[in-house]
């Protein structure tokens, strides 16, 4: 349950990293080393999903979510 929280803090902040209070920036980094490993796997391997006219939906959030639901269901 922590890990999902963990990954929608990741994703809402991600494009802000930069401008992040140092209590924040440590939340995050931390987040960022669990998370930005197994994102850049599933990048690779899921490209982005054309939904309109040049606008393209990365799904790897989604597929990182659904395996942590199922891991939760499972135990």
């Amino acid at each position: 349950m922590i890990l999902i929280f963990g990954l929608f803090f990741y994703s809402k902040i991600y494009q802000y990293k930069d401008r992040l209070d140092p209590r924040f920036r440590g939340y995050f980094n931390f987040l960022d080393k669990i998370f930005n490993p197994i994102l850049s796997f599933l990048k690779k391997r899921i490209k982005p999903v054309q939904v309109g006219q040049g606008v393209a939906v990365d799904f790897s959030q989604f597929v990182l979510l659904l395996i942590l639901l199922l891991i939760i269901n499972l135990f």
